[in-house]
């Protein structure tokens, strides 16, 4: 049996990523439980993975997961909220895709 995971990853430029991701974190955090580990911030969206890493000038978004329809609903809540956060500093988000296969 093959299982397929679906990777997603946006690397958003910005001079405020640490401010980003908390404010990010922080408003997502009422509806969803986040981990934090340094500078990334993990949390289970139903079977899909998102995560918000702080970086030099970057604040990446990933989101990973079986259903092509669960790595859509994080890239829709991640993406679509940074970039109302961050709409004065015209924040934007581009997502870029991956497919793995594991023959297991």
């Amino acid at each position: 049996m093959t299982s397929t995971t679906i990777t997603s990853r946006a690397d958003v430029r910005t001079d405020a990523p640490a401010r980003y991701a908390k404010q990010l974190v922080s408003h997502l955090g009422r509806r969803v439980d986040f981990a934090v580990d340094g500078p990334t911030s993990t949390a289970r969206f139903g079977t899909t993975t998102g995560q918000v890493v702080v970086g030099d000038d970057v604040l990446t978004l990933i989101a990973v997961g079986s259903d092509p329809d669960g790595v859509a609903l994080v890239e829709r809540v991640l993406g679509s909220h940074l970039e109302r956060f961050g709409q004065r500093n015209e924040l934007t988000v581009r997502w870029t895709r991956t497919t793995t296969e594991d023959p297991r």
